[in-house]
């Protein structure tokens, strides 16, 4: 099975976390190289705190994908860090959710659930049945242009807020995803398309959980 879940930062064990920040280094630091604090191998910054709660894709006890997730009212990274890359950004009123260091580990989805499984669309869905699950309106985000366009390829609905500049001086957006049926439906859709045998009830259920070939 690959299951899909959120763990706490408090609950977090000293494995998962060792095994979690060390794979955030390695894509967000070595292979984007994004301006991040990196200590003893590992990524993390001030919003990896007890407000920070992590989706973990798992298989074999492997961490496959993840995001971390912190609700707008607490301190977060639009309010802090990304508020330099855009002017005057005007949140919309509402219940939302921050997604930041959202990955996908390529060489272990290759190695667990093969090269074609989709597991960006997996975690898509997972944000959107995590929100609507805790009756959120939906998820911001910064994305990156090739980010921006898997999305919209996603079927996920997105609003984009604000464009603006990345430290990288790289166009970056202010997206909104909404937490609406036609996104969920949308997404299963995809998933199911390309994964056979999947029960389609079970892919609005929360946490998620996939029958896998391997």
């Amino acid at each position: 099975m690959f299951n899909v879940y959120v763990v706490n930062f408090s609950s977090l064990s000293h494995e998962k976390s060792e095994e979690f920040f060390m794979l955030r280094k390695n894509i967000f630091k070595d292979r984007l190289q994004w301006a991040v604090s990196c200590f003893e191998g590992k990524e993390y910054d001030q919003f990896d705190n007890e407000t920070a709660n992590y989706l973990f894709g798992v298989k074999n006890g492997m961490i496959i994908c993840g995001t971390r997730i912190i609700d707008m009212k607490h301190h977060n990274m639009l309010d802090d860090t990304f508020s330099a890359f855009f002017n005057d950004v005007k949140i919309p009123e509402g219940n939302f959710l921050e997604s930041t260091r959202f990955f996908v580990d390529k060489e272990r989805v290759s190695e667990f659930l093969g090269k074609r499984y989709p597991v960006t669309l997996v975690l898509f869905l997972a944000l959107i049945n995590y929100a609507r699950r805790h009756h959120y309106d939906g998820i911001l985000a910064v994305a990156s242009h090739p980010m921006m366009h898997i999305i919209r390829r996603s079927g996920w609905n997105v609003t984009v807020l604000k464009t603006g500049i990345s430290e990288k001086e790289e166009p970056v957006y202010l997206l909104l995803g909404h937490a609406d049926p036609a996104s969920q439906t949308a997404l299963k859709d995809r998933i199911c398309s390309q994964c056979a045998d999947q029960d389609e009830n079970r892919l609005k259920d929360w946490p998620l959980s996939f029958d896998t070939p391997l």
